[in-house]
């Protein structure tokens, strides 16, 4: 079964150059009394400080356009737009936070089996299974909460504080301030604000090694090469394809039909007795719970090597992910990892000496920045083996290969 994958930093940023701006303010209470130790970052970037004595902040980054984020705990965040190159001071105001803890949360959390099986779970699918996630850990797991709901096999977590994330395999300390977080055996969407630390002053080989493999072939660096149109030279071939529902396979109507009879069955079955025409009810309901097992969609590839122009508008110097259907998108200078093979439940795939991922746009056209960055992450589903990449193999907005 495919797991549909999406997540979202809810965040663009436009760096248009490698020069240098600051930006400087004060963090307020709504008594206007001075914050101190409030975080104040870029999400999703390594550039971030925490505010003095005074309330004051001051941040250098280049110039582009961002999403400012300002927290304190008891108080309501604040995602403040940086979108012009200014060094007027900024007065941030918190308000109290009177409904921090809403009725889920307010639930006492018990540590029992239950809970380990569904931490598992989250870490598995919010962390990944990649060779970098052994190496990730979150270092707060009790500040989760966790809520299972049986009739749609969803399971959905709450963390009453961000969780703090220790990448050893990158190099990273990561602040994640958990939104949303749902999980069932077709999708997986999760979303928040992240702060990136380095966890040393100086980036170590192994961290520069396993950062750029972490980058090669992720969805970054596709989206980076296709506005710089060389996509091809950098490894990457994207083909088109249509999904359409499969006619070979029965209605969910049909199939609880059939479930439902069978239940009700007092006689001995075959399961394994071969129908070529059925003669009863039964080989009937046996035929139908059989292709009950077929894949619900199939795909239907139409267009290999798609021109950049059916990938790509651009209007007014702005640039757009725009295309028809679905991407099958491959990159050819890396194999798939064994996990990935392995697959989430444990129907193994055949390797095929590549890495193999499909993305599709969920509301229309979405504007990428520079650098790669689309304006609105949850707009676009990934599948394949960018859904198998997930936390573990992120990397912060303003990386950069060469640096």
């Amino acid at each position: 079964m495919k797991i549909a994958f999406s997540f979202s930093f809810f965040l663009f940023i436009f760096l248009i150059s490698n020069a240098q701006q600051t930006i400087k303010g004060v963090i307020l209470s709504s008594n206007k009394i001075p914050l101190e130790g409030a975080s104040v970052f870029f999400n999703n970037t390594t550039i971030g400080t925490i505010s003095d004595k005074k309330g004051y902040f001051e941040l250098h980054f280049p110039i582009g356009s961002y999403n400012l984020v300002i927290s304190y705990l008891g108080y309501k965040k604040v995602i403040k737009p940086i979108n012009t190159i200014t060094n007027s001071p900024l007065t941030i105001i918190l308000e109290e936070d009177h409904n921090l803890l809403n009725e889920v949360i307010i639930k006492k959390t018990i540590y029992d089996e239950d809970w380990h099986y569904n931490f598992a779970r989250f870490k598995n699918a919010f962390l990944g299974r990649s060779k970098l996630a052994k190496e990730c850990k979150i270092l707060n797991p009790k500040k989760l909460h966790f809520e299972f709901n049986s009739l749609s096999n969803t399971l959905t977590a709450i963390a009453r504080e961000p969780l703090l994330i220790k990448n050893k395999a990158l190099g990273y300390l990561i602040t994640y301030d958990l939104v949303d977080f749902k999980l069932n055996r077709e999708n997986l969407v999760f979303s928040g604000y992240a702060k990136y630390d380095n966890l040393k002053k100086s980036v170590r080989k192994k961290h520069a090694s396993n950062r750029l493999k972490a980058f090669n072939g992720s969805r970054m660096h596709f989206l980076r090469n296709l506005l710089s149109k060389e996509l091809k030279k950098e490894g990457f071939i994207v083909n088109q394809f249509k999904r359409v529902k499969n006619q070979e396979r029965p209605s969910e109507e049909k199939i609880k039909e059939a479930r439902k009879f069978l239940k009700s069955y007092n006689g001995k079955i075959n399961f394994s007795k071969k129908i070529t025409f059925p003669k009863t009810i039964l080989d009937s309901v046996l035929i139908t719970l059989r292709k009950s097992k077929l894949p619900k969609f199939r795909d239907y590839l139409y267009k290999r090597n798609i021109p950049y122009k059916e990938m790509i508008s651009h209007q007014k110097n702005v640039s757009f992910l725009d295309f028809k259907d679905f991407l099958s998108i491959t990159y050819t200078k890396e194999t798939e990892e064994e996990n990935y093979l392995k697959g989430l439940f444990g129907k193994r795939k055949k390797a095929s000496g590549v890495q193999s991922s499909s993305i599709v746009l969920l509301e229309g056209k979405v504007t990428i920045f520079k650098k790669g960055i689309l304006e609105n992450p949850t707009s676009v589903f990934n599948e394949g083996y960018w859904g198998f990449e997930a936390l573990a193999n992120m990397l912060p907005l303003n990386y950069s290969p060469k640096n």
